[in-house]
């Protein structure tokens, strides 16, 4: 992503480790899809040199043959602008055909989301030449929690991702699930024989039957195993399934560690075939990142890195053995694609020159504690939670005589995602300015396992809420930081933890909420499809409690808000749309209590171009500043429109 180039996706090629990545997407294309808002699975290769996307422009599906080739268009231009939308597809290994999923967007009916066959031959246009339209392989229809009758007299699903071809292109898997779980709540695994050019049977769910089990990250293996994550031991732990046999073989049997991540975008895979047969996995402990190979006898063998987080990998052979490719960071340095190549359990990296400018000196590295929380729910025990702190690091600055620094509390996005170790520029903004950070993983975040992601379920903006705070006393109790000036800032499910944090204690002395949930019941009203039935477990059934929704919104509490706020919103949002900053800011206008709001053009969950994500960075150290009676050495222009501040 080039936030120069108004955040546009580009796909880059390098043909060695001697040449330069050159850009085999051309201007203005963009490889992004807006299937389910998030997106993912924009792109992925085919044979040879053929490479296809998703232009975000349009939402098409396009075909790249090779760099320095000009895109070729694959789908019809859809009834309206970016209705019709394409994500994580493979191509037919033998016929010239690739499966897809498509997601509609039609009058003002719900998102129709499918599974589709889409030709790759010139034959399939019309008799004007212009494209046919994709065949639907596998329908859902719109409705919250609506099913209909497939094929083989199976219900089908309200989502489907993941369309994958065994290695002899006869068999086509893929998983699916139903309002209101999400994907790391409930899916099913599926599969069905492709019995044409573009068709399929009949379908077979192989795992997840009995539902509470969450399945992803499924792909083949050259011998014919389907192979997947699925977290039914309480961990995500891989399995296989092989066409004509009853039940799964278990690969993995980790306790405390597990092999995925929750699919808020599509293509999550954390596992790839090595030449010789094994796999290689990316694990993650306590929200940290490796490397590890899978042998024969379900043996996990770490592969010794300086990784903290990994974003993708693929595996490939060489003459010198096999290799991984992996997009990682660690604690001091930035993400990179490098290469490892394996010696047993030894790894050597080849990592190209850190390219920030910054002396590492600036940086600090997080350290991860745990704190236990007191819940205030009678009855309830006491848990353990996670938190990554990192203090103030400057190598030609120090603190004024006495003085502990104050701290920003973190709350991250999802809610179900998480806060990990790997080097963050964002958060080192805020440490080389003098803060201390405490970036927490609440309860309810994953890298953990299943039973703490579950920790949320029915208790969001309680549990979040009560381990923010929990963690900023600990903090300000073993003199850590300055317990008069403690701020919180979040952004979506981070930004709702900050409002209710506000507006049911006085703990903290400032908060900045980006693009964050306000009216919980206005959100269960007018979100996405995706996540509109996401509250159902976070909060209640709505209608049904509605009780919940309006005791636990923070627009209904502002009379316990007390501290200044600095609200942050893009205007283009379909997941929290403006409305509910808007809201929030009404009311604390009309309390009189100070606050800037801030909205940005052309933005949408979450701040992409570079002039907007460096202008609400400076807005916020100004915010803090004004608050917390510090001068700034940055001259930064005050928003407008910032009242009693």
């Amino acid at each position: 992503m080039r936030p120069a180039e108004q955040a546009r996706v580009v796909l880059v090629c390098r043909s060695d480790a001697e040449t330069e990545p050159v850009d085999a997407l051309p201007a203005p294309f963009s490889a992004r899809t807006l299937v389910h808002e998030y997106g993912g699975g924009a792109w992925w290769l085919g044979a040879g040199d053929t490479v296809y996307f998703t232009n975000f422009d349009d939402q098409r599906l396009y075909r790249l043959d090779g760099v320095g080739g000009a895109p070729v268009a694959l789908t019809p231009e859809p009834p309206s602008p970016r209705s019709w939308r394409y994500a994580d597809g493979r191509e037919h290994p033998t016929e010239p055909w690739l499966a897809a999923v498509r997601e509609r967007h039609e009058a003002d009916a719900e998102a129709i989301n499918e599974l589709v066959a889409i030709p790759l031959d010139d034959a399939d246009t019309d008799t004007d030449g212009t494209l046919t339209a994709p065949v639907v392989l596998a329908a859902v229809i719109a409705g919250s929690g609506g099913r209909s009758p497939a094929p083989d007299g199976r219900p089908q699903a309200d989502f489907v991702a993941a369309p994958r071809f065994s290695p002899d292109g006869r068999w086509l898997s893929w998983f699916r699930w139903n309002h209101p779980e999400m994907p790391w709540d409930a899916t099913e695994l599926c599969v069905a024989p492709v019995t044409g050019l573009g068709t399929i049977g009949e379908t077979e769910v192989v795992a997840g039957v009995e539902g509470d089990e969450a399945i992803h990250g499924a792909d083949w293996t050259t011998d014919g195993r389907l192979v997947f994550s699925t977290d039914r031991s309480g961990y995500w732990n891989l399995h296989a399934w092989r066409p004509g046999v009853t039940g799964d073989e278990t690969l993995t049997t980790l306790v405390g560690s597990e092999i995925g991540y929750p699919p808020w975008v599509f293509g999550i895979q954390h596992w790839a075939e090595l030449p010789d047969g094994g796999l290689a996995v990316i694990v993650t402990t306590d929200a940290a990142d490796g490397l590890a190979v899978v042998k024969a006898d379900g043996s996990v063998n770490e592969i010794t890195t300086d990784l903290a987080g990994i974003e993708g990998f693929a595996a490939r052979a060489a003459r010198d053995g096999a290799r991984l490719v992996v997009h990682g960071a660690t604690a001091t340095a930035t993400a990179s694609v490098v290469e490892y190549t394996l010696g047993g359990s030894v790894a050597t990296v080849h990592r190209p020159a850190d390219d920030t400018g910054i002396d590492p000196a600036w940086f600090s590295a997080a350290e991860p504690r745990w704190f236990e929380v007191d819940t205030e729910a009678e009855g309830s025990p006491s848990r353990r939670i996670q938190a990554n702190v990192y203090l103030p690091a400057a190598p030609d600055h120090a603190a004024p005589e006495g003085e502990r620094p104050p701290l920003v509390v973190m709350g991250h996005g999802g809610p179900t995602s998480h806060a990990s170790p790997a080097l963050n520029l964002r958060i080192q903004y805020w440490t080389s300015r003098g803060f201390a950070v405490a970036d927490v993983n609440y309860g309810g975040s994953s890298g953990f396992g299943r039973a703490y992601r579950r920790l949320l379920d029915g208790a969001w903006g309680i549990v979040d809420v009560e381990d923010c705070i929990a963690v900023a006393r600990s903090l300000a109790a073993d003199g850590v930081v300055d317990g008069d000036r403690l701020a919180i800032r979040g952004g979506s499910a981070g930004g709702f933890t900050v409002l209710a944090a506000l507006t049911s204690s006085d703990v903290f002395a400032a908060g900045t909420s980006l693009f964050g949930v306000a009216d919980l019941e206005a959100l269960a009203a007018d979100t996405h499809k995706f996540e509109s039935r996401y509250l159902d477990g976070l909060v209640g059934p709505y209608p049904e409690r509605r009780d919940i929704y309006e005791a636990r919104s923070p627009i209904n509490h502002t009379d316990g808000l007390s501290c200044p706020i600095l609200v942050l919103q893009g205007l283009e949002d379909e997941i929290v749309p403006p409305n509910q900053s808007e809201a929030i800011v009404a009311a604390v206008a009309a309390k009189g209590i100070p606050h800037a709001y801030v909205p940005f053009e052309g933005e949408q969950h979450g701040f992409r171009q570079a002039p907007n994500v460096i202008r609400s960075y400076e807005l916020e150290l100004w915010f803090y500043a004004r608050v917390f009676g510090f001068e700034i050495a940055d001259d930064i222009e005050p928003p407008e429109g910032a009242v009693g501040l």
